[in-house]
C-alpha cells in the first residue's frame, strides 16, 4: 500500500496485520481520488474508521488543507500516527483514538468538512449511526460530500430517511463508493 499522488507520492504506508481492518486497494483508491480530484485542494477532509489512515493521507498529499482521522483500534491508531509522521503530513492533521461518533462529538461546532469518508465494518449498521448524527451536525452542510464504502449487497435505502441523497455510485467487484449529499430544499 502506498500514496498514489501528490507531495507524498509513492511513499509506502504501513497497515496492521490481521483481519481487524480492510485496507482500500491502491487501484480503488486511485479511482476514488480521480473522481474527487477537483474537490480535494484546500479541502477539510474527515476520515472515519480510518484504519491505516491511507485515505486521509492521500487527501493531504493531494492538497487537502486539513484532515481529521478517527480510529478506535489501538494498533490501527498507532499506524495512522506512524504513517502521518513518515509522510510528514502530521502538522495538517488531527487523529482521534476513539470511535467515529466520539470523534464527531469532539469536533462538533467546528467548521463543516468538505469531504467525509466512511469505511465502517460491513454489516454492523455503524454507517447509519454516523449519517444520523451528521443530519443535524455543524460538521456537514449542503456543500459536504459524504463518501460511504459498503459491500455491494448492503441495503442503503435508509439514506433518504436521514435527509441525504445519493449523488453518484461507483461499483467495484465486491464493494462500492456512494457519494452522498444533503437533499436540497425546493421552492415550489
Amino acid at each position: 500500500m502506498r500514496v498514489i499522488a501528490g507531495t507524498a507520492r509513492s511513499m509506502p504506508l504501513r497497515c496492521i496485520e490481521g483481519m481487524d481492518t480492510r485496507p482500500t486497494t491502491d487501484r480503488i483508491k486511485e479511482t476514488l481520488f480521480n473522481m474527487l480530484q477537483s474537490e480535494i485542494p484546500g479541502s477539510r477532509f474527515l476520515d472515519l474508521f480510518a484504519g491505516s489512515g491511507a485515505i486521509g493521507i492521500e487527501a493531504l498529499s493531494r492538497g487537502a488543507e486539513y484532515a481529521a482521522f478517527a480510529e478506535n483500534n489501538k494498533k490501527a491508531y498507532e499506524c495512522v500516527l506512524e504513517n502521518l509522521a513518515f509522510t510528514k503530513l502530521e502538522e495538517r492533521s488531527r487523529v482521534f483514538f476513539m470511535d467515529a461518533l466520539g470523534a464527531l462529538r469532539v469536533l462538533e461546532g467546528e467548521a463543516p468538512f468538505d469531504l467525509i469518508f466512511l469505511d465502517p465494518p460491513y454489516g454492523k449498521g455503524m454507517e447509519k449511526e454516523v449519517v444520523a448524527y451528521l443530519k443535524d451536525s455543524s460538521l456537514a452542510d449542503e456543500y459536504t460530500t459524504i463518501i460511504l464504502e459498503t459491500d455491494l449487497k448492503e441495503d442503503v435505502s435508509w439514506i433518504a430517511g436521514y435527509g441525504f441523497t445519493i449523488r453518484k455510485e461507483k461499483r467495484y467487484k465486491t464493494n462500492r463508493h456512494l457519494f452522498i449529499e444533503r437533499m436540497r430544499e425546493t421552492n415550489d
